[in-house]
């Protein structure tokens, strides 16, 4: 890669860790396409980083999303089941090592953060400008005349008042879910289905968590490379792919072997795997 190519990747990885932090500061939850996404929109992708892969991702998404493993690695991001998570090493590493060619050099050394580095806080918020006071106005005493004039005159009639319309109860929309979530893709012959792509056999099906409103599906699989898709209701007509775009281009997975769990949230549309 050019040198600039490599300059904006650790740019991406740092703006990865703050995106992160400033929504453990705001207590907003983002998924890991949109933490992604963000990244990319702070340090736009060049005109060869923006080219389509055979996935129908672009070459500087994909790059991106394999680069994060640094940060798991060196202990400032953990990739979960339920979504990403600054650590509190990776708070301080956004301190400790804030120029992007300092970031860039501990994240390739391997450099600990060091211990005396304080955990980041919460930008202040400015308060509001106060405005003001009024000035007051002093009193003008009233013409004898006018004070006489004011007696004889008639009380004018109170207008009667409006009955308070009763205030409409907040509407809470509720999300319904699908009533059927299928992982399709080339493996699902390996989790007992007929034949892959397949989202109508029950070897595909995920199992619904009520208390975690999200669904997921536990396999086996060997060591390999792997493409999917999330498909509703065992049928293709509504299907999401990479960062929960529908229609979108196929989720990949590089498995080492062994027990994985796929995650997907219908609120996000989009699929984690632990």
């Amino acid at each position: 890669m050019a040198k600039s190519t490599v300059e904006k990747s650790s740019v991406r990885l740092k703006t990865v860790l703050d995106v992160l932090a400033e929504g453990t500061w705001s207590e907003q939850s983002l998924n890991a396409g949109e933490i992604l996404a963000e990244a990319i929109v702070r340090v736009p992708l060049d005109a060869r980083e923006s080219e389509l892969l055979s996935g129908g991702i672009p070459r500087g998404h994909k790059n991106l999303t394999t680069e994060t493993a640094k940060l798991v690695k060196a202990g400032w991001l953990v990739k979960g089941r339920s979504g990403w998570t600054i650590t509190d090493d990776g708070l301080r590493a956004t301190v400790a090592f804030a120029k992007p060619d300092e970031f860039a050099s501990a994240l390739a050394e391997g450099t600990p953060v060091p211990a005396d580095t304080p955990l980041p806080t919460a930008p202040v918020k400015k308060a509001p400008a106060r405005k003001p006071a009024a000035k007051k106005v002093p009193a003008v005493d009233k013409a004898p005349a006018a004070e006489a004039a004011a007696t004889k005159a008639p009380a004018a009639k109170a207008a009667p008042k409006k009955a308070a319309a009763p205030k409409a109860a907040a509407a809470v929309e509720k999300l319904e879910q699908p009533s059927a979530v299928a992982i399709a893709g080339d493996f699902n012959t390996i989790l007992g289905a007929p034949e892959d792509w397949a989202p109508q056999y029950d070897e595909a099906q995920m199992k619904f968590n009520a208390r975690r409103k999200v669904w997921t599906l536990a396999a086996t699989l060997p060591a390999g490379f792997y493409t999917y898709k999330i498909a509703l209701n065992r049928s293709w007509d509504e299907n999401y792919g990479a960062f929960g775009v529908r229609d979108g281009a196929n989720h990949e997975l590089k498995h080492d072997g062994g027990k994985v769990t796929f995650t997907y949230d219908h609120a996000t549309r989009d699929i984690v795997t632990a």
